[in-house]
């Protein structure tokens, strides 16, 4: 099992910045990626950024260039930099723990979430 605790929403002004952290724990050298996703009130969860064990990070085209996503393997935490905030920006963000668990040939894939972070972008 993995646990997800996200922190560092809150309310901030067009333009401004904010710092997402979500410390992980867990069997945690079984993940293959650590995301962030957002939900907004009446729309459907999706993912602002990703990070692949290893890998590059992809962003949503919505989030490129100002948002950025980070890992201290150290502290098992994951950062989201939120730059440039736009009142669209608003929501719930969720930090995601993905699993590739194979079982033979058969694969399962294991998605763990935190309860989420309001950030509200308005003046």
């Amino acid at each position: 099992q993995v646990q997800l605790v996200e922190s560092g929403g809150g309310l901030v002004q067009p333009g401004g910045s904010l710092r997402l952290s979500c410390a992980a724990s867990g069997r945690l050298f079984s993940i293959n990626a650590y995301g962030w996703y957002r939900q907004a009130p009446g729309k459907q969860r999706e993912l602002v950024a990703r990070i692949l064990t290893g890998g590059s990070p992809n962003y949503a085209d919505s989030v490129k260039g100002r948002f950025t996503i980070s890992r201290d393997n150290a502290n098992n935490t994951v950062y989201l930099q939120m730059n440039s905030l736009k009142p669209e920006d608003t929501a719930v963000y969720y930090c995601n723990a993905y699993q590739a668990r194979y079982l033979g040939i058969r694969r399962d894939d294991l998605n763990y979430w935190g309860q989420g972070t309001q950030v509200t972008v308005s003046s």
